[in-house]
């Protein structure tokens, strides 16, 4: 009886054991069927030129880099931000939210003079306050530009590291004293490094240290706002080209490019290139005053014209997106965090009413409709909508709307209003529409300087911004 009773024993534990080997099994085998979640690399210029790029037709200033990066993505032909300007875009950017939905239509003036209450609303969430509790580790290098209370700093939105200055435009050399210094967190700090070069350097080394475990790494370049600052073996290199802006604008240009081929290099380097999710956008496009061209586009930064409001826009994700592909539809810089967080299985609440959209089934040619219905813009007296290759557009100074076909005249060169007045009255109802779902700006500093840059058809290079 006791034999028994020991066998039965013995069996009914090698009962068990077998069920949780078979269990462990069965876990890693699911474990090793799901891919490990992307890394997520966004890397944003500033006040970039549309025409200024290898890969968008640029013919005098160098981009290997980019170039190589356009090569590898899927390019967005009719890419756009949702602002002419600096800090509305990266509201937009970074909550995948029209800013102006939480007042945040303009930028706030130089940090003497913002409103104490100045900041990307504390009722929005940023792509890196929903990925952290999602296990993963997130870094924002360069420009901020969106408050300057530690209850706006980046460290408090969802970052776990930063390194850069809150305000517009920085200094690219220590030098020069600024009253908006270089913080590391929240504590100013001493940088010798050509700025350009030390933003590239700090997203190396997070790279480094991070690549055994998720990441958002936002590099966010001041390159090539103003002020203009090259290093003197860049000015050399472009001594070629007359006109001094042009040279120096080419100088920075070119120090951004290599600093983004570094950052990718090391994607490379870890062996993480194949799980990365990479965006590359600017916030606007360039003005005269950085020596910038928009190529073929009407209009400059600040404006409702193509030339402000229509960007550069890559997406590469090696294996899962087409790459050295065009998609031609209009996206927006509000599908970046929605995307991502499809990429990445964050879900979002209804509630949280996403503008952007997720891309990954249009890129990748899952979906053949358009991403959008329509795009929006207001910018204070400045509006636009863009639905399918027609475009209303109104700029300071207009008491009508102008109508455009992007299609056969992407440098508006043809207003075709008093031609489809039935058109003007649905795209303007449209956008009527959807202003009412806005609140008013919180701040317009200084008169707002959306009213300054030129404002008329084909003027390219008017008033400085």
């Amino acid at each position: 009886m006791r034999c028994d009773a020991k066998r039965l024993g013995w069996m009914r534990l090698g009962l068990v054991a077998a069920v949780l080997v078979a269990a462990t099994v069965a876990a890693d085998v699911v474990t090793a069927a799901q891919p490990p979640r992307p890394n997520v690399v966004i890397i944003l210029a500033d006040d970039l030129g549309y025409g200024d790029l290898g890969f968008q037709g640029g013919k005098d200033i160098p981009t290997p880099n980019l170039d190589k990066l356009a090569a590898q993505s899927t390019r967005c032909s009719s890419g756009y931000v949702s602002c002419p300007y600096c800090s509305p875009t990266r509201a937009g950017l970074l909550t995948g939210r029209y800013q102006q939905r939480f007042g945040h239509e303009f930028n706030p003036g130089g940090v003497e003079n913002a409103q104490e209450t100045f900041g990307l609303s504390l009722e929005e969430k940023t792509i890196a306050e929903r990925l952290k509790p999602a296990g993963y580790t997130t870094a924002l290098f360069g420009k901020w530009h969106l408050g300057y209370a530690k209850k706006f700093q980046p460290n408090s939105r969802g970052f776990d590291e930063f390194f850069g200055f809150l305000g517009g435009a920085h200094s690219y050399f220590s030098t020069v004293k600024s009253n908006d210094p270089l913080q590391r967190g929240y504590d100013p700090i001493e940088e010798p490094a050509y700025l350009t070069d030390a933003i590239a350097r700090e997203a190396e080394s997070f790279i480094d240290r991070n690549k055994e475990k998720p990441f958002l790494l936002y590099v966010a370049f001041n390159a090539v706002h103003n002020p203009q600052h090259a290093k003197p073996e860049h000015l050399e290199q472009f001594k070629g080209i007359a006109d001094e802006r042009r040279r120096t604008y080419a100088g920075m240009l070119t120090a951004m490019d290599e600093g983004i081929g570094k950052v990718l290099g090391k994607l490379d380097e870890a062996g993480l290139d194949k799980n990365t999710l990479v965006f590359f956008i600017s916030d606007n496009g360039g003005p005269e005053a950085n020596g910038s061209t928009n190529g073929p586009l009407n209009g400059q930064k600040a404006t409702t014209w193509e030339g402000g409001i229509r960007i550069p826009y890559l997406v590469r994700w090696t294996g899962k997106l087409p790459a050295g592909a065009e998609f031609t539809h209009p996206v927006i810089q509000l599908d970046v965090t929605p995307t991502i967080l499809a990429a990445t299985g964050v879900s979002v609440p209804d509630a949280d009413k996403l503008d952007g959209v997720n891309l990954l089934p249009y890129l990748a040619g899952e979906n053949k409709a358009a991403p959008h219905e329509r795009l929006y813009w207001r910018f204070g007296p400045q509006i636009a909508l863009r639905e399918g290759d027609w475009k209303l557009v109104k700029v300071r100074g207009d008491t009508q709307p102008r109508l455009y076909n992007l299609k056969d005249d992407i440098g508006e060169t043809k207003d075709l209003a008093s031609a489809q007045p039935d058109r003007v009255k649905s795209l303007q109802a449209a956008w009527d529409e959807w202003n009412a779902t806005l609140i008013a700006p919180k701040w317009v500093p200084n008169a707002q300087r959306a009213d300054r840059p030129a404002n008329r058809p084909n003027a390219k290079k008017k008033a400085a911004i």
